[in-house]
């Protein structure tokens, strides 16, 4: 993954709740997290959503207006202070066209986010809220250091006072 991470185009700093991304804007690039972390959302009848989470060393995308080139739904805000390297698609594209390595990188990056979209899907369909938080705590314990609880309630559709409940237990 470094080699993608040599094709920044710039460096960006957010504050605290800071919006990289917005619903209904295009937006192309990759970005590599190098610190701090982020929250991935849609708003569903007036209620945010969490879809994903990165913090450090984790590559973040607006995946369907990367492909696309339209306009998203997501919004990707700050958690917390975050610096995070940007590599624009034309660039990406470049890395690309290097080698046969880099479009296996791509492909190997690509799988595993279909990987934990699946993941994500079998979370989302297991009615137990102790099940989705055990299955989330022994797939990503790191969540559980960087988030804050009420991000990572939402993220399991859970409430807050319940996921407290269950990291008690």
């Amino acid at each position: 993954m470094s080699e993608i991470i040599d094709y920044c185009d710039k460096i960006i700093t957010l504050d605290r709740n800071e919006f990289l991304k917005v619903s209904g804007s295009i937006d192309t690039n990759i970005y590599f997290v190098e610190s701090g972390s982020l929250r991935i959302f849609i708003i569903d009848e007036n209620e945010e959503r969490v879809i994903r989470f990165g913090y450090s060393n984790d590559l973040i995308v607006a995946l369907d207006s990367f492909l696309t080139g339209k306009p998203s739904d997501f919004y990707i805000q700050a958690i917390k202070k975050t610096c995070i390297k940007v590599i624009p698609k034309s660039r990406f594209l470049e890395f690309l066209s290097q080698s046969e390595q880099n479009k296996m990188t791509w492909t190997n990056i690509l799988e595993s986010l279909i990987i934990q979209q699946l993941e994500r899907e079998k979370d989302l369909l297991t009615n137990s809220p102790k099940e989705r938080y055990n299955r989330v705590l022994e797939r990503s314990p790191r969540l559980f250091q960087e988030i804050p609880n009420r991000h990572i309630a939402n993220y399991l559709r859970m409430s807050p006072e319940t996921l407290s409940r269950l990291k008690k237990s």
